[in-house]
């Protein structure tokens, strides 16, 4: 399982105001602050056909992916692929963030904006892992 720290949009999702991270003699700890609840990390990749077509998903509004996702289906992953798309999702699933980046000059560049969600939008976005 992926860690926290170790995500590229980590940096980015740190500023949201309801995220709190803790640290210790453990590691980093990312928690959703209205719930306490912990944030689950995944790591998904992607071919380029499927990964271009994730990047126009993620461009939309969170209804238009749930219908997008509910007529085609959701992006077939891969075990090595050129896009990567890091996601969190706290335990109680009532926040989810993710982003899409691509690696390109040997590292991974994002080429989607980081989309946030909480409460029933949660589920459309779990959607795409």
């Amino acid at each position: 399982m992926a860690n926290f720290k170790n995500l590229e949009m980590a940096q980015a999702l740190s500023q949201n105001q309801h995220i709190t991270i803790k640290k210790s003699l453990f590691g980093t700890k990312a928690l959703y602050a209205p719930s306490q609840s912990k944030l689950e990390v995944s790591i998904v990749e992607y071919t380029p056909t499927e990964g271009e077509r994730l990047e126009r998903l993620l461009a939309l509004p969170i209804e238009k992916i749930a219908a997008e996702l509910q007529a085609k289906g959701k992006p077939a992953a891969t075990s090595v692929g050129q896009y990567r798309l890091e996601a969190v999702v706290s335990a109680d699933h009532q926040f989810a963030a993710v982003q899409l980046f691509r690696f390109t000059d040997f590292s991974y560049n994002a080429v989607s904006q980081l989309v946030c969600c909480e409460g029933n939008e949660v589920e459309t976005l779990c959607k795409l892992l």
